[in-house]
């Protein structure tokens, strides 16, 4: 697809202190949705290292912005005149990331106060290409699960990652928004694919098999269990396609970790 001049996609931020790290947040402004979006500013506001946000309104009425964020000069409204999906609508967003690091967050996600300092210091420490730290389900009644991906925690070399992932039917081995990645790396790995139920697959094999990088014990993000997630069983595309994305996404990431073994072996490198 074409994308719209920057002028009419991007709001411009008043003067402030750059941070590092830039959320990528897409929504459609659903109503039943609203009021997660809300707590997820307000798990933002307690976060204790600088950020900026942006929020891509895939074809959602700006009017429909809750006031904080409306307000929150650290929140750039990315405006797109009509739907184009989850993973057009993350890479435009992308496409307007100013900082080093960037990370995405679902309109319905919550974080622990530390999400972004405790993976911030450690990509700072060791100049890694992305730190990522566990996820935990979010239940109504406020109770939460760990999830323990296959992944295990430490350091992986670029591929490591995608050996975790066993089959198509298998556990992903990563969730995209456990991880705080170099915005370059990102962009270099094509940021979100086009799948319609597996995206998010597509932008982990590309970041963890360009780069290597850390999963840390430690909880940076709560997926909200609720009858209005966007996977839930109401949609009758995602049932009838996720299938195939998570088959071709398994697929893209053992031919992209082959074709970089491959393009390493014969003395050369696709990313610096």
């Amino acid at each position: 697809m074409t994308s719209c001049p920057p002028s009419s996609l991007e709001n411009v931020l008043p003067p402030h202190s750059r941070p590092d790290i830039t959320v990528v947040i897409a929504t459609r402004l659903r109503p039943e949705r609203l009021g997660y979006l809300a707590e997820l500013h307000t798990s933002l506001t307690r976060q204790t290292v600088p950020w900026e946000a942006a929020l891509v309104l895939d074809g959602a009425d700006p009017a429909l912005v809750p006031e904080p964020l409306a307000a929150d000069a650290r929140i750039r409204v990315v405006k797109l005149p009509r739907p184009v999906g989850a993973a057009a609508a993350r890479n435009l967003g992308l496409r307007t990331v100013r900082t080093p690091l960037v990370c995405y967050m679902d309109d319905d996600d919550l974080v622990p106060d530390d999400s972004l300092a405790i993976r911030h210091q450690r990509i700072t420490e060791t100049g890694l290409g992305w730190v990522a730290g566990w996820s935990a389900d979010l239940h109504a009644d406020g109770s939460t699960t760990l999830w323990r991906c296959p992944t295990p925690p430490g350091v992986h070399q670029p591929g490591d990652v995608t050996g975790y992932w066993t089959s198509p039917e298998a556990q992903i081995p990563l969730g995209q928004t456990m991880l705080l990645a170099r915005t370059d790396l990102v962009i270099a790995a094509g940021g979100h694919g086009g799948l319609p139920a597996g995206e998010d697959f597509l932008m982990v094999n590309g970041v963890t098999n360009l780069a290597a990088g850390e999963l840390l014990p430690h909880v940076v993000y709560f997926y909200r269990q609720h009858s209005a997630q966007m996977t839930a069983g109401g949609s009758v595309a995602y049932r009838d396609l996720r299938g195939p994305s998570r088959e071709f996404a398994f697929r893209h990431g053992r031919a992209l970790r082959s074709a970089l073994h491959h393009s390493h072996a014969h003395g050369q490198e696709l990313v610096s």
